[in-house]
């Protein structure tokens, strides 16, 4: 984050927490609850993964911070109709009360914090307000979460769990005192927006396939009444909950304080996570949406040790792993100093490359997918994707580059596309660089021909 945008969104973030902060935790021995996190609509985990090492910079025990794994995370297209591979708004509550009633055990602590992303909001409502949860949950703090849908017009699509006008989120939004406040319960609530640049929360239908017809949602639709609402401006709809500024807010929240927001570095790092697969629907798998969270069992594993500048490998792999039943791919011992390629192997998919930047601090949920080849794609020489898995690509805001280029392939104007395909006919191997606001990735390409393809993944 530039010091021009900080600056914005500290003014505003200020006044609004000074006040929301007096109630908040300040003991010793309380100002660390368990933290459970909760990930969006066709998301994982992993992408908690900057903000639990923040959390931990700040002094935050590792071992009561929990990202939680729905295994089928999309929500259903008709939430009162059983659809394969989809869950329910009551399955996802389930599920998250499950985990907090797990993670309570193992800490022993009496309450736990909820910190959500879009969809994941929904589930922490549904819980706190509907399933037994309004005494187990000190704060709620809720990124982007349509709280009063993706689109609010009467008879369009009710069924689903994002209309505004539909029964999921009418009975949620239903006034629960004479001041109105949408909010159950005796947990302190917060929402972080963005002031305009969350694709869904946009007045127009563009980015949810209605371009031109109004969607009857403000930029204002994640706000809550009853909770502290905070606005910061331009981060899109994942940073409202991965960034270091929704980091910022969420650590205020939370304890009255205002944390440091570097990520302090470990000198060797102790990597782990889960190799999955893109589910049941093509389709869906085309999106680059984790289509489910389940471990891809037999799927092989290598890690190389490579060249920062050349992304040449720098000897044998490191770590080898056939996958199991758990889809943990590790645990994996390096070194916060090193640059690693990630290959994937498994058998319907196309031998992944996946290159990642150092890796500053141990992690658990270092989660990956081999890639398919969509038909469109073979004809290439090779294939290089770039992803944001926390963020978006906006050619108005972001200082970002591929292979030379500046205007990213597939990046319309806006914050609404995570991924840029890039399609290659050299017949020759090279060295394939990516840059995102002053992150760099450098890989190799390999060749289409062999079914292998080249992943350049960000962290940040």
């Amino acid at each position: 984050m530039n010091l021009l945008r900080r600056n914005l969104w500290l003014a505003a973030l200020s006044t609004l927490l000074l006040g929301a902060c007096s109630g908040n935790l300040r003991t010793a021995g309380a100002d660390k609850p368990p933290v459970v996190f909760v990930h969006g609509n066709g998301d994982t985990a992993a992408l908690w993964q900057s903000t639990m090492w923040r959390f931990e910079s700040n002094g935050w025990p590792r071992e009561r911070l929990h990202a939680i794994d729905v295994p089928y995370p999309l929500a259903r297209d008709a939430d009162n109709k059983p659809q394969a591979g989809r869950t329910s708004t009551a399955e996802h509550m389930a599920f998250l009360r499950e985990e907090v009633q797990a993670v309570l055990k193992r800490t022993g602590a009496a309450q736990v914090v909820l910190v959500g992303n879009s969809r994941g909001g929904n589930a922490i409502r549904n819980f706190i307000c509907n399933g037994g949860g309004q005494n187990l949950v000190s704060h709620a703090v809720l990124g982007g979460t349509p709280n009063h849908g993706v689109q609010a017009i009467p008879g369009v699509n009710e069924a689903n769990e994002f209309s505004g006008t539909g029964p999921f989120l009418s009975q949620l939004n239903a006034p629960k005192n004479a001041q109105g406040d949408e909010v159950c319960g005796p947990a302190k609530w917060m929402t972080i927006r963005s002031d305009n640049n969350d694709k869904f929360a946009q007045p127009d239908g563009l980015w949810i396939g209605m371009k031109g017809k109004p969607t009857n949602v403000t930029f204002a639709g994640p706000e809550l009444k009853g909770a502290t609402n905070v606005v910061i401006p331009r981060i899109d709809h994942r940073e409202t909950s991965y960034s270091a500024a929704a980091f910022e807010a969420t650590y205020r929240f939370i304890t009255g304080r205002t944390p440091a927001l570097g990520i302090q570095t470990e000198a060797s790092v102790l990597l782990n996570g889960k190799v999955v697969g893109l589910g049941l629907n093509p389709q869906d798998a085309q999106s680059g949406n984790f289509v489910n969270n389940l471990p891809l069992a037999g799927a092989g594993l290598e890690v190389y040790e490579i060249d920062p500048v050349t992304g040449q490998r720098k000897g044998a792999a490191v770590h080898q792993k056939t996958v199991g039943t758990d889809g943990l791919w590790g645990p994996f011992k390096g070194t916060s100093q090193a640059t690693y390629e990630f290959v994937i192997m498994a058998k319907g998919y196309a031998t992944t490359h996946i290159y990642r930047s150092p890796f500053p601090r141990s992690s658990g949920i270092v989660h990956m997918k081999p890639e398919r080849i969509a038909p469109a794609d073979q004809s290439a020489q090779s294939l290089v994707s770039f992803v944001r898995p926390r963020g978006y690509f906006d050619p108005q805001r972001d200082q970002m580059r591929l292979d030379g280029q500046t205007a990213l392939p597939g990046v319309p104007p806006g914050a609404g596309v995570a991924s840029s395909k890039l399609r290659l006919n050299d017949k020759t191997q090279r060295t394939v660089a990516a840059e995102f606001n002053g992150e760099r990735l450098v890989g190799l390409t390999w060749p289409l021909a062999e079914g292998r393809t080249t992943v350049l993944e960000l962290t940040y």
